[in-house]
């Protein structure tokens, strides 16, 4: 899924300093294979033996870890970063990776889930060009051990001790640049005190969504004696500066018959057409009056953007978002375009299940954390390819740019013969997308949405094993 100019591999691991050239041409190899087959287990992946052995004895070198892949990788993003145009969202989100399965491993792993599965959390920072909304590149990763504390920690040693999982959020952010240019996107997680305190020092723009009702002063000239407020009670009080309408959808459980007793109730999802009001304010954050993490007592000076749904339909809960920014918002336009920023957070949630789903991140079969922990950072990375071929297919010239610039020729030729009946070189970009979504099952009418992750990778791991099968059949031929 790689332009021919430049290999996956090359582009991404050409730097990486393992200690030997043999070994950073070994991993240069391996990403080219994973990023041609990038579904199923290792086996799957690198189904040449010569190739898997050659990848285990690669991560069982002391040299290769998680920082030294994905250090390489980083510097080719930053490069990236500094040549962007726009502001470039770093879309900050944890994900829970569970290795329970694999015993050999899980005992030195963190509990994940509800306390009973072994693993990590995976804190991922995805760059994303603001304009385009084309993935730039993994900024960060921080693989998390949650770690057993003690019922009688008290709070000082909480405030003190560094596996506090608040502390992925400053973690992921270290090797970020210091540039405005940079703009931190984070969920309600993310939505401590200290975080903020971090991030309004940065030198970087953040938007993050407001989880607590904290006490504020109106305004950034204020002085903090006067009485306080609370941000969603005043915030809620601001009339909207401006409105417009958003696409949304819906559940509805529809009951079943009484003769269909004991069956499940059918879920569906409805989509309506949702007036969105936005308002804002300057506002100053005080600090909580028990400290439970390391931070000061000084104000911070934020403008908290409100989002709400005016009027949603009887019996919906309306749609409503408090963000916190350094950005100035004076006006609708600011506003509008802070909400813009966080509607783009929703692509690193893409991204985990690209992970998963498709790259199968969760399916190595490993004996210690030396030897995973860089297959993870690997794996992470070659999943990048699969948002690569998504963006393409979104972007305006996606009905005239020739496919075949960044999808391999004989994945092109087998599914332009399954589509058309004959091979088609001179597909484009959004023909070869929807016909990947027609093979997972998309119907492609005009009234259908966009096709999701789970229909292209049903579409995607269809096209391999039909890509395996041609390759084997042309293998019999030459064979006589």
């Amino acid at each position: 899924m790689i332009s021919s100019s430049q290999t996956f591999g090359h582009a991404n691991f050409a730097d990486a300093q393992l200690g030997d050239k043999r070994r950073t041409e070994r991993l240069v190899a391996t990403a080219n294979l994973m990023a041609r087959r990038p579904g199923g287990s290792l086996p799957q992946k690198l189904n040449n033996p010569k190739d898997l052995k050659a990848f285990y004895r690669l991560v069982n070198r002391k040299e290769v870890t998680h920082d030294a892949i994905l250090q390489s990788h980083r510097k080719v993003t930053f490069e990236k970063i500094d040549r962007c145009q726009s502001p470039v969202l770093i879309l900050h989100d944890a994900t829970e990776m569970d290795f329970t399965s694999h015993s050999s491993v899980a005992a030195n792993l963190g509990q994940i889930g509800n306390g009973h599965q072994r693993g990590y959390i995976a804190q991922n920072s995805l760059a994303v060009d603001s304009r385009t909304r084309c993935v730039l590149g993994l900024a960060n990763q921080v693989l998390h051990h949650r770690v057993s504390v003690s019922t009688d920690e008290t709070r000082s040693q909480k405030r003190e001790r560094e596996s506090r999982e608040s502390m992925l959020w400053i973690k992921g952010t270290t090797p970020l640049g210091t540039d405005r240019k940079w703009i931190d996107v984070c969920d309600q997680g993310a939505d401590t005190f200290e975080f903020l305190e971090h991030e309004v020092n940065s030198g970087r723009r953040f938007v993050i969504r407001a989880a607590y009702d904290r006490r504020v002063v109106i305004g950034h000239d204020a002085p903090t004696v006067l009485q306080s407020s609370k941000l969603k009670t005043y915030s809620r009080t601001l009339a909207p500066v401006g409105t417009w309408t958003l696409s949304v959808t819906h559940q509805v459980t529809k009951k079943s018959p009484k003769r269909n007793k004991g069956k499940k109730k059918k879920v569906t999802r409805i989509a309506r057409e949702a007036t969105m009001g936005v308002s804002f304010a300057a506002v100053q954050l005080m600090s909580p009056q028990k400290k439970c993490a390391r931070h000061g007592n000084t104000p911070l000076k934020v403008w908290v953007v409100r989002v709400w749904e005016i009027d949603p339909p009887e019996g919906q809960e309306p749609l409503e978002w408090f963000l916190l920014t350094n950005e100035v918002v004076g006006s609708f336009a600011a506003a509008y375009r802070v909400v813009g920023w966080y509607e783009l957070r929703w692509i690193v949630e893409e991204y985990h299940k690209g992970m998963k789903t498709g790259c199968q991140i969760e399916s190595p079969q490993f004996t210690t954390e030396e030897r995973l922990q860089p297959t993870i950072a690997l794996l992470s990375i070659v999943t990048l390819t699969l948002l690569a071929m998504r963006d393409a297919s979104r972007r305006s010239d996606a009905k005239i740019r020739r496919a075949s610039e960044i999808i391999s020729r004989e994945y092109l030729s087998v599914l332009s013969a399954w589509r058309q009946g004959k091979i088609n070189s001179d597909w484009t970009i959004h023909e070869f997308y929807y016909a990947l979504a027609r093979l997972g099952g998309h119907q492609n009418r005009k009234g259908d949405h966009p096709p999701g992750w789970q229909t292209i990778w049903k579409g995607w791991n269809d096209l391999q094993a039909m890509v395996t099968g041609v390759e084997a059949m042309t293998k019999l031929k030459k064979c006589g």
